[in-house]
């Protein structure tokens, strides 16, 4: 029990009944904009511009990625690629887009090998909870969904992009159940739609509450059943050129032996996801241990320009207490099921269906003005009052539909059943990357890019399950593409790293740093990868005791 929100809590269950047919507090749509320009961690957090590549002067960036771009790389500057492998494709990074695109690879007769830092299916495709939106219902269509997702954008969404999610968005459900995926049915076997946070229809599909763990799971099976060469533990650190501008394979890492390892490839597919973990302004992350934004770094350095690079999503519910569950994320679809956010007067403030940037800067609103509730270790958040749905929907109905979230509280002696839990915005998903076309090219030849390291699709606000859409969607289309346009072997040099190594050496303050980062930091601590030597330059200004990381099982817990 949370004896230290005891007074608080008391005043959730007082005001509960009258609570249940309240309408939700009403906001204009000037008045939601207001609200996220001046709470929105986007609008009010820590920015600079970066002074080289295809953005220098140009848009400003996050601190904490702006210092990643303006680094150096951790390929030693005498290192001279000669190829181990040959591949026809090579795709980097083994989450939902990257495994998806090598399924589409699987009957090309191409050679396809997929590398990827961690192990198959490590990436924040397994994160997701809530579910994936596609137009099937009876009553939706692809333009409805178009224009919920354009509108949850802001408008800003690259509607060619967009069109193309809507529009294959059916098919890529019905690949994914002829795959083996289970989605929650109604008793006469059709789909169970959820309604979402800017949805004008119920359109999501989940699986329970670990939809993206369970798609992940066929995929998965799929892959290791097919041709592809899997090479896990080979983290990428650099990608390779011809001498041109055309992007022909890359430098690996692998991190068992510490040894560097060049490929060859007629094209390279980037589906290395996000880069939650770089935790900005100091938020808490949902996002699995490998998102680090290694493509962003690996395409910029490439001169592939980045579309709203400042643009993330903070998603409205992640744990802010017990401790070990910060960040954690509570699903978006626990709302939809009825559960209210409550300030420490128990009062309801905010429409939990809004879109997710407007309903994350009202929760930060009431905490920054005194409404929130402060935890032992002086966190702060707002209540998620999940006990009204088994009041509303019946006894039973949490366990039923979210068992994991009840599994996971429950060890910390929380059970949602009975007791709101505590909740705040965390960094969930990066809005912004990669500028590609409707073939998933970017703007250098021989390189390709699927999911979420690319940008333009979701605008600058991503609606619930269009992530998990789009990485199928992206993910076979990225297949095709790269059949289509398949380009001869070249050279395998380091010109274009070359170059901008030249540029970086303009730089009046340089980061101490290397990148991409490809682990999560801890605060007071810098890593070294094993094997690789570090820079001189870099080893004269290195800011700290050097200590080798083992990242830890992230499916331990499961």
């Amino acid at each position: 029990m949370m004896d230290w929100a005891k007074a608080s809590l008391e005043k959730v269950e007082r005001s509960r009944a009258e609570r249940v047919d309240q309408a939700p507090p009403a906001i204009s749509e000037d008045e939601a904009q207001a609200l996220i320009e001046e709470y929105h961690p986007d609008y009010v957090g820590n920015e600079r511009k970066i002074h080289v590549g295809p953005n220098a002067d140009a848009d400003a960036f996050p601190m904490e990625l702006a210092d990643l771009l303006e680094s150096d790389s951790p390929v030693p500057q005498d290192f001279q690629p000669n190829a181990d492998i040959e591949t026809d494709v090579l795709i980097l990074g083994g989450g939902g887009a990257g495994v998806t695109a090598a399924l589409g690879l699987a009957d090309s007769g191409l050679t396809v090998h997929l590398a990827t830092k961690l192990r198959l299916g490590d990436a924040n495709t397994v994160m997701a909870e809530g579910g994936i939106q596609a137009a099937l219902g009876p009553s939706d269509s692809t333009r409805r969904h178009f224009a919920d997702s354009y509108v949850g954008g802001h408008g800003k969404n690259d509607t060619g992009l967009l069109r193309i999610l809507c529009e294959e968005g059916p098919a890529g459900i019905r690949w994914l159940t002829r795959l083996g995926a289970l989605f929650d049915q109604n008793e006469d076997g059709s789909f169970r739609f959820r309604q979402g946070g800017g949805t004008s229809t119920p359109r999501v599909l989940a699986c329970r509450d670990y939809t993206g763990l369970e798609i992940m799971r066929v995929l998965k099976n799929a892959v290791m059943s097919s041709a592809t060469h899997v090479l896990e533990h080979h983290a990428a650190v650099e990608l390779t050129d011809d001498g041109q501008n055309r992007v022909t394979g890359a430098v690996l890492w692998n991190t068992q032996t510490g040894k560097l390892v060049t490929v060859s490839a007629r094209a390279v597919i980037l589906a290395t996801g996000g880069s939650g973990q770089l935790r900005l302004q100091g938020y808490a992350t949902s996002n699995h241990m490998g998102a680090t934004g290694d493509g962003l770094i690996l395409a910029y350095r490439q001169g592939c320009s980045l579309v709203f690079p400042g643009s993330h999503q903070y998603h409205p519910s992640g744990s802010s207490y017990p401790e070990a569950l910060v960040g954690q994320l509570v699903t978006e679809s626990i709302r939809s099921a009825g559960a209210q956010f409550l300030n420490v007067n128990g009062e309801r403030f905010i429409d939990e269906m809004m879109v997710r940037d407007v309903v994350a800067a009202a929760i930060i609103r009431e905490v920054r003005e005194g409404r929130g509730i402060e935890t032992p270790a002086g966190r702060r958040g707002v209540w998620l009052d999940t006990p009204l749905i088994e009041q509303t929907k019946g006894k039973g109905t949490l366990a039923g539909q979210f068992p994991g979230l009840i599994h996971r509280f429950k060890r910390y002696g929380i059970d949602p059943v009975t007791q709101p839990l505590l909740i705040y915005p965390t960094l969930h998903y990066q809005n912004g990357g990669i500028r590609i076309d409707a073939d998933c090219r970017t703007e250098r030849e021989g390189l390709w890019a699927a999911g979420e390291v690319t940008g333009g699709l979701h605008g600058t606000n991503r609606l619930m399950g269009n992530s998990l859409l789009d990485i199928i969607v992206f993910g076979r289309r990225v297949a095709d593409g790269v059949q289509q346009n398949l380009p001869e072997r070249g050279a395998v040099t380091l010109s274009r790293l070359n170059r901008y190594r030249q540029e970086l050496k303009r730089l009046a303050h340089r980061p101490e740093t290397t990148a991409p980062q490809l682990y999560p930091r801890v605060s007071g601590m810098t890593f070294e990868l094993k094997g690789i030597p570090k820079h001189e330059a870099e080893a004269d200004a290195s800011p700290g005791p050097v200590k080798s990381f083992e990242p830890p099982d992230p499916f331990a817990s499961r």
